[in-house]
C-alpha cells in the first residue's frame, strides 16, 4: 500500500490500444515528456491511460445527475494506478468553428475587456451605464441589429447572378439557382407565371428582370409540366423565389460546405453599414476607454492593447491590470500578433491549443496534472524557448505537467524522460525508458535516443537548379502587402517565419494562382471523415478492392455474394443491429448514453452469415484489423491491394489497422494518408504539391521517412512547396522563402529569399540563427 504522499503516479498494467501490459511510474511535480515514434503508444499511456482515468475518478464524485452534462471518456483499460491527481487536459482537437468565436472569447479576454467599458469607460452626457453584456456582439442586448452581431452584410447583383445575359432562362441564364429537379421547377413556375423563358436574359424588360431575380414575393402556382414521352408527370404546387433569396438562403441555413461556397460566388460581402463592421449597437459604440471605442481595441494586436491600457480611477486601474496579466502569457507564448477580434476557425490547431494555454496559466490552479498534446506544434524555434519557460511557470506553481512531444528543445528541456516503442503500432506499446534526460543515451533501441544526443549537422543535399519559376503577387490580403514572391519550378521550396508570419496566406495565395502547373495537389491536415464509417481503408480505395477479393472467393459465389455484401454501409452483409458500426448507443435514466460492443457482432460489424466467408483463413471483419504492415503481407499478391499499402508504409503508417475510424486519426496522420493516396495515383503531368507543416507531430525518425517521399516527388520531376518549422527540413531544401519579421502588423513581408545556406546568413530573419544550427 502506497503512502497518501506517494511522489509518483504509478501505472500498472496499462493496456489501452497498443500498450502491452505498461508498467510505470511518473514523479509528480515535473515536467515530464513523453516519447516515441507516431504510432508508438505514447498518447495511449498519456491521455488514453492516465488523463482518462484522472477524469473517471473525477466523474465518480460528481452527483449522478451532473455527469449528464459532461462529456465522458470510458475507463481505460488499466489495472491500477495511484498517487494520480486531477487532470486538465490541453489537445489539439478543434471544436465546431463559428465565426461568433474570438481569440477574446476562447481566452476570457472579452470578458474583461467588457467589464472594463462597462464600469470605467467614458460615457456620453446623460447616458446611462451598460451592463457588460451590451458590449459584446454575441447577446440580444448588445448586436448590431442590421447584421445580427456578424459585422457584415451579404447581398448580391445581377452580374453576378446573370453572368451570361445572352443565354435565355430555360437555357441556364440564372447561374445562381440550383441545378437539376430544383432549377427546371423554378424555370416551370417563371413560365406558368407568364415570364417568356426562351428569350434571352438581356431582352427581357428591366422589370421582369428585376423581379425574376430580387423579389421577396413567393406566389405558389399550379405547375403542368412539358410531358416526356417516356414518363407520366401530374401538375404540381410550385413555390416560386427569386435568385437572391434562394442564394442568401442557402448561404445562411445549408450544413453542405459544397453548397455554401457556390452560394457565395454569387454574393457580395460588405461592412454592416448600420455599425460599420463593429457588430455592436450604436449606444456600446458611444462608449469610449483611452479614446477608442471597444470594437477599435479588440481589433489591436494584443502587444498593442497592452501599452494602451493605463486606468485613471481606482476601478480603472484594477481591470485594467487584470487586462495586462491576462495578456501577458499569451504574448509571451508568441501569440502578442493576434487581436482580440481574430475568429477561432482562421487559427491554426497549436495557435489555438497555446491560447488555452495562455488561460490556464491565469487560472490559479494547483496539484493538478496537465497532460499536453505537442504544445510545439506550429511553432517556430523562436518561441519554442518561451514554450518552455511557459511549462516550467505551471510546474513552479505546484502542478505536475506531463507533455507528449517531438521537439527535440522541448525534450531536452524536460525533467523527466518516458520513451515508448521501440516502433510503431503492435511493434510498440512497451515502456523502453523512464527517468532522467541524459540516462536516455545507453538505452538499446530507442528511437529518440539517435537523434536526441546526435547534434551533429545532416548530410548535404546537392542543390537541384529549378526549370523555370512561378510568380505570386501582388498579394494584399491578412499581413500582406503587396508581397511578390518567385518559387522555382522542379524543386523542393521551404516557406519559414514566426507564427503570424504571413507562411500560409502566401502559399494559400499559390493554391488559387498556379499559373502553368499542369495540376496542383493541396494535402492539409482536415480529417478524412468525420464519422466512424469512414476509415482508412475506405478513404484510399483499398476497401473496395478488399471487398472485391472477398466477393471472388468461392464460397462468395456459392451463395450468391456480390461486392455489396461486403460493405457495413449498407444493409445486407451487415451487422442490423449496430447498422455496421459495430458498437450502440446504451441509454441509461439520469445518466448520459454511453456507448458500447453491439450485443449481436460484438464489433465485427458484420452479420455471422458473411463472417462465415474467409479468404486465406480469415473474414471481413478479422482483415479490416489488421494494420498496414500485416496487410500488406497478407496481400503481397492483389495488385491493387499492394499499391495502396506501398504507398501507407512509404509515408510511415505502417502501424495503423485498416479498419481504423477516422475520428481517431491525429491532423498528422490524415495528412499523410491524403498523400499516400496521392502517391499512389499513376503521377501523370508537372504536379504541384502545397502541404502546411507536413512534420507536426512527427518524430524525428518519421520526418526522415516523409521527407525522403517529398524528395522523390521532386526528383520524379514534380514541385513541392511546404511551410515549415523543422529546420533539419529547412536545410534540405533547394530554396527557401522566409516571411516575417515578425507577426501579425510586424510580419507580412519576405525577410530572405533563396537556398538554406544563403539563409541562414540573413541579417534580418528570426529563422537564420536556428538554421545556421543545423546546415551541413
Amino acid at each position: 500500500m502506497h503512502s497518501p504522499h506517494d511522489p509518483y503516479v504509478r501505472v500498472r498494467g496499462a493496456r489501452e490500444h497498443n500498450l502491452k501490459g505498461v508498467d510505470v511510474d511518473v514523479p509528480r511535480d515535473v515536467l515530464a515528456v513523453f516519447t516515441g515514434v507516431s504510432g508508438s503508444g505514447k498518447s495511449s499511456l498519456a491521455f488514453g491511460t492516465i488523463y482518462a482515468e484522472a477524469q473517471r475518478r473525477y466523474f465518480e464524485s460528481v452527483a449522478p445527475y451532473a455527469r449528464r452534462l459532461i462529456h465522458q471518456v470510458g475507463a481505460p483499460a488499466v489495472g491500477e494506478i495511484s498517487g494520480l491527481p486531477p487532470a486538465v487536459s490541453l489537445q489539439q482537437r478543434r471544436s465546431a468553428p463559428t465565426s461568433r468565436s474570438s481569440v477574446g472569447t476562447v481566452t476570457n479576454l472579452s470578458n474583461s475587456l467588457r467589464m472594463l467599458f462597462s464600469r470605467a469607460g467614458t460615457y456620453p452626457p446623460g447616458a446611462e451605464r451598460l451592463d457588460s453584456d451590451a458590449f459584446s456582439p454575441n447577446t440580444a442586448a448588445g448586436a448590431c441589429p442590421g447584421c445580427h452581431g456578424l459585422g457584415r452584410v451579404h447581398g448580391t447583383t445581377e452580374e453576378l447572378l446573370v453572368p451570361d445575359p445572352s443565354l435565355s432562362v430555360r437555357e441556364g441564364a440564372v447561374a445562381a439557382w440550383p441545378g437539376a429537379w430544383q432549377g427546371k421547377n423554378l424555370r416551370d413556375i417563371l413560365d406558368t407565371l407568364g415570364y417568356d423563358v426562351d428569350r434571352p436574359w438581356r431582352d427581357l424588360p428591366a422589370e421582369q428582370r428585376e423581379w425574376i431575380l430580387f423579389t421577396d414575393e413567393q406566389p405558389v402556382v399550379t405547375v403542368h409540366p412539358v410531358r416526356d414521352a417516356d414518363r407520366i408527370q401530374r401538375p404540381y404546387q410550385g413555390t416560386y423565389m427569386s435568385a437572391r433569396r434562394y442564394v442568401l438562403k442557402t448561404f445562411a441555413d445549408t450544413r453542405s460546405a459544397t453548397l455554401r461556397a457556390k452560394a457565395e460566388r454569387f454574393l457580395t460581402s460588405a461592412p454592416c453599414p448600420d455599425c460599420g463592421g463593429s457588430r455592436l449597437r450604436p449606444e456600446a459604440l458611444a462608449v469610449t476607454f483611452a479614446g477608442r471605442t471597444i470594437a477599435e481595441l479588440a481589433a489591436l494586436p494584443l502587444t498593442d492593447l497592452a501599452g494602451l491600457l493605463e486606468g485613471e480611477t481606482e476601478t480603472a486601474r484594477v481591470l485594467t491590470g487584470d487586462l495586462r496579466t491576462r495578456i501577458e502569457p499569451v504574448t509571451e507564448l508568441g501569440l502578442g500578433y493576434l487581436s482580440m477580434d481574430r475568429a477561432t476557425p482562421t487559427l491554426s490547431a497549436g495557435e489555438l491549443q497555446r491560447l488555452r494555454l495562455a488561460t490556464q496559466l491565469r487560472s490559479g490552479l494547483f496539484g493538478v496534472v496537465y497532460v499536453l498534446d505537442e504544445p510545439s506544434a506550429g511553432l517556430h524555434p523562436a518561441d519554442t524557448e518561451a514554450l518552455i519557460a511557459v511549462l516550467d511557470r505551471l510546474k513552479a506553481a505546484g502542478n505536475s505537467v506531463f507533455v507528449v512531444e517531438h521537439h527535440l528543445e522541448v525534450v531536452r528541456g524536460a525533467d523527466w524522460l518516458v520513451d515508448v516503442g521501440p516502433g510503431a503500432g503492435e511493434h510498440g506499446g512497451r515502456v523502453l525508458y523512464s527517468g532522467p534526460v541524459a540516462e536516455l543515451a545507453g538505452v538499446e533501441g530507442s528511437a529518440t535516443a539517435a537523434y536526441l544526443f546526435d547534434e551533429s549537422p545532416g548530410p548535404a543535399r546537392e542543390v537541384r537548379r529549378p526549370r523555370g519559376r512561378l510568380t505570386v503577387g501582388p498579394v494584399t490580403r491578412h499581413n500582406l502587402r503587396g508581397v511578390t514572391a518567385e518559387f522555382p519550378l522542379g524543386v523542393f521550396t521551404a516557406v519559414t517565419g514566426v507564427s503570424g508570419s504571413g507562411k500560409s496566406t502566401l502559399v494559400g495565395e499559390l493554391a488559387e494562382r498556379p499559373g502553368d502547373v499542369e495540376r496542383l495537389v493541396r494535402v492539409d491536415q482536415k480529417p478524412i471523415g468525420r464519422t466512424p464509417r469512414s476509415n482508412l481503408a475506405t478513404y484510399t480505395g483499398l476497401f473496395d478492392v478488399v471487398r472485391k477479393v472477398f466477393a471472388g472467393t468461392p464460397e462468395a459465389r456459392a451463395r450468391g455474394y456480390g461486392v455489396g455484401r461486403f460493405s457495413f454501409n449498407v444493409a445486407g452483409g451487415r451487422c442490423e443491429t449496430c447498422q455496421g458500426e459495430g458498437f450502440v448507443s446504451v441509454e441509461l435514466l439520469f445518466l448520459p448514453s454511453t456507448y458500447a460492443p453491439c450485443p449481436d457482432c460484438g464489433g465485427a460489424r458484420y452479420n455471422p452469415r458473411t463472417l462465415e466467408v474467409t479468404y486465406r483463413g480469415r473474414s471481413i471483419a478479422e482483415v479490416l484489423d489488421l494494420t498496414v504492415e500485416s496487410a500488406a503481407a497478407f496481400f503481397a499478391d492483389t495488385p491493387g491491394a499492394v499499391r495502396a499499402l506501398g504507398a501507407l508504409l512509404d509515408v510511415g503508417l505502417g502501424y495503423l489497422r485498416l479498419g481504423q475510424p477516422a475520428t481517431e486519426l491525429s491532423g498528422g496522420e490524415a495528412q499523410r494518408i491524403k498523400l499516400a493516396s496521392e502517391l499512389q495515383r499513376g503521377r501523370r503531368g508537372h504536379t504541384l504539391y502545397l502541404l502546411d507543416e507536413p512534420t507536426t507531430g512527427l518524430h524525428p525518425a518519421d520526418v526522415e521517412v516523409l521527407t525522403d517521399q517529398l524528395h522523390g516527388l521532386v526528383d520524379a520531376g514534380h514541385t513541392v512547396v511546404v511551410v515549415e518549422h523543422d529546420m533539419t527540413v529547412v536545410a534540405g531544401a533547394d530554396w527557401v522563402i522566409d516571411m516575417g519579421p515578425g507577426g501579425g502588423d510586424r510580419g507580412g513581408l519576405i525577410v530572405a529569399a533563396g537556398p538554406p545556406e544563403r539563409v541562414a546568413r540573413a541579417r534580418d530573419s528570426a529563422t537564420a540563427p536556428f538554421l545556421a544550427r543545423v546546415m551541413p
